[in-house]
C-alpha cells in the first residue's frame, strides 16, 4: 500500500492476511492475536496513522499497561516504522502534554493521538476518542479494555473502535473468552502475513530465518504461544489461577517500612536462585529481584547479590582506571535498603555456611513441605477479601540473563517457570500430587517464602557481621 496524502506526504505499507482485514473491519472490539514476529502491532499502528492522516480533527489512543513500557517498546516503533516521514516533514508533531491533556501527536489536519499507560489513565479517562490501540492486551485486565471503551464517543468517524495487538496466553485469558463469545472479533495473524520475515512466495528472508530459527528452539507452552500462536496452557498447570494481566505489575518505588526477605535454592549445573521479597503492611508479597544463574559458585552468587544492595558512600578517592570499590578495603559501603529480616534457604549445610560467610548474613533452613507450600502458593494467587491476590511478581526482577540458559531454550527466571510448572505425570497416565522435577528452581525459592509466611515459619534471625 503506498499512499499519498496532503502535503506529499507518503505512507508505505504491504498488509498481508489478518492486517488486510484488519483494514476493513468496523466491529466496536478487534484483536490481532498471533505468534510472536507477525506484525501485529505494526499492522495497527499503520492503521491508526492512515485513518489520523485522512480524517481531519479525530482523536486517537495509544495506550498499554504502563507508560514506560509503552515509550520504549510501542512508541519506537511507531516512530520509527510508521510516522518518521510525517514527523520529518512536519505534518506530525510531538505535544508533551498539559495539565489539562494527555500527551501524544498532533496533526496538521487537527487530529490528535494521544498516548498513555493504563497506570496513569486519569486524562485519557476525561478524554473522548474515535479510535483506539492497546499492545500487548494480555498485559491488560478486563477493567481497563472496558474503561478505555468508555471513552470511545468522539464522533468524528462514522465507526468508533477498539483496536489491540497480543500474543495468545492462556485459553481462560478474557482476551480469548470475549472472542469466543462474540462480544470481539479476532483477527488471526501468521508469520505469512509479516513481508519482512517472509516473501510473497513463502520463502523466508534472510531476517526470517534467523528470527524462526529462535523460535522453533522454544519448548512448551511458550513455543506453542510464541511460534504456533496457541491459545495454550501446559497440560498439568499446577498455578492455573497465575493471571500474567494480575500477577505481573510494573517496577515501583518500595516503601522502605515494607518487611524485606531473601529466599535462596542452590545449584550449579542447575540454576542458583535468589529471590528479593517486599511485604506490604497487608501482608502481600513482591518478587521484586531475582538472580537466576547456572554454573557459578555460591561465593560468588554472594559477591553479585551485594553489589546488587550495596553502594559506597565514602569512596577512597583511589583515580585507577581498574578501581571497584565492591572490591576496595578503604571503601565505605552501606546498604541501599532495608536489610531482609530472614534469608531462608534450602538445606544444603555447606552451601548455606559458605552464602553466610561471604553475604554477611545468617539464614535460616526453608520450611520445604512440597504439597502444602504449593496450596498456600495456590491460595494467595486468588483475589482476597479485597478483591485482589497476594502474590506478585515484578516486571524486570532478573537481575542478569543466563545466556547458557538462553541457549539451551530453558526459563530464565520465576516469571518465565511459572507458566511451565507442572504435576509429574505416571507412566500409566495418572497425575500424582507431586510436580516434576524440571525447571522448578524459582517455584521452589517463591515455595519456601510462602511456607515462611503462612505455615508457621520461624522469623528469629541472628546478624552476622
Amino acid at each position: 500500500m503506498t499512499t499519498a496524502l496532503d502535503q506529499d506526504a507518503t505512507v508505505r505499507y504491504e498488509p498481508r492476511g489478518a492486517a488486510r482485514d484488519l483494514f476493513k473491519a468496523r466491529e466496536s472490539e478487534v484483536f490481532m492475536a498471533g505468534p510472536a514476529g507477525t506484525g501485529k502491532s505494526l499492522a495497527s499502528l499503520f492503521r491508526l496513522h492512515l485513518v489520523a492522516l485522512h480524517n481531519p480533527d479525530m482523536r486517537g489512543l495509544i495506550f498499554r499497561k504502563t507508560a514506560v513500557s509503552l515509550g520504549s517498546t510501542t512508541l519506537v516503533t511507531w516512530e520509527k516504522k510508521v510516522i518518521a516521514d510525517a514527523l520529518a516533514r512536519g505534518i506530525v508533531k510531538w505535544f508533551g502534554g498539559s495539565s489539562r491533556e494527555a500527551p501524544g501527536y498532533r496533526y496538521s489536519n487537527g487530529a490528535k493521538i494521544d498516548v498513555a499507560g493504563m497506570d496513569k489513565p486519569e486524562k485519557i479517562m476525561s478524554a473522548e476518542y474515535d479510535l483506539v490501540f492497546g499492545d500487548e492486551a494480555t498485559e491488560l485486565t478486563l477493567t481497563d479494555w472496558e474503561s478505555v471503551g468508555t471513552r470511545l464517543r468522539n464522533g468524528k468517524l462514522s465507526w468508533q473502535q477498539q483496536m489491540a495487538a497480543c500474543n495468545p496466553s492462556a485459553p481462560t485469558h478474557w482476551i480469548k473468552q470475549r472472542c469466543d463469545q462474540g462480544t470481539a472479533r479476532m483477527l488471526v495473524s501468521r508469520h505469512n502475513d509479516n513481508p519482512a520475515y517472509v516473501n510473497a512466495d513463502g520463502s523466508y528472508t534472510e531476517v526470517g530465518a534467523a528470527y524462526f530459527a529462535k523460535l522453533d528452539a522454544l519448548t512448551g507452552v511458550r513455543k506453542l504461544r510464541l511460534r504456533d500462536g496457541t491459545w495454550a496452557a501446559a497440560e498439568g498447570l499446577i498455578y492455573d489461577e497465575f493471571d500474567e494481566a494480575v500477577h505481573l505489575v510494573d517496577r515501583f518505588d518500595i516503601p522502605r517500612g515494607w518487611t524485606r526477605w531473601i529466599t535462596v535454592d542452590f545449584g550449579f549445573t542447575n540454576p542458583f536462585v535468589m529471590q528479593w521479597w517486599a511485604e506490604d503492611p497487608d501482608g502481600r508479597l513482591y518478587l521484586y529481584r531475582e538472580i537466576y544463574r547456572t554454573r557459578r559458585l555460591v561465593e560468588d552468587h554472594a559477591k553479585d547479590a551485594l553489589r546488587l544492595v550495596r553502594a559506597c558512600v565514602d569512596c577512597c578517592g583511589t583515580k585507577g582506571r581498574a578501581h571497584d570499590c565492591h572490591d576496595c578495603e578503604r571503601c565505605q559501603l552501606e546498604w541501599t535498603e532495608p536489610r531482609p529480616r530472614a534469608v531462608i534457604c534450602d538445606h544444603d549445610a555447606e552451601d548455606r555456611a559458605t552464602l553466610e560467610k561471604h553475604l554477611g548474613l545468617s539464614t535460616i533452613a526453608a520450611t520445604k513441605a512440597v504439597s502444602p507450600g504449593i496450596q498456600a502458593l495456590q491460595s494467595r494467587l486468588k483475589p482476597a477479601g479485597d478483591g485482589r491476590p497476594r502474590f506478585f511478581i515484578v516486571r524486570g526482577a532478573l537481575a542478569e540473563r543466563d545466556p547458557a540458559l538462553d541457549e539451551a531454550k530453558k526459563p530464565c527466571s520465576t516469571e518465565e517457570e511459572i507458566t511451565g510448572y507442572v504435576w509429574a505425570v505416571k507412566p500409566g497416565g495418572t497425575t500424582p500430587e507431586v510436580p516434576l522435577k524440571e525447571n522448578d528452581h524459582g517455584m521452589d525459592a517463591g515455595r519456601y517464602m510462602v511456607a515462611e509466611r503462612d505455615l508457621g515459619g520461624r522469623t528469629r534471625v541472628r546478624w552476622l557481621g
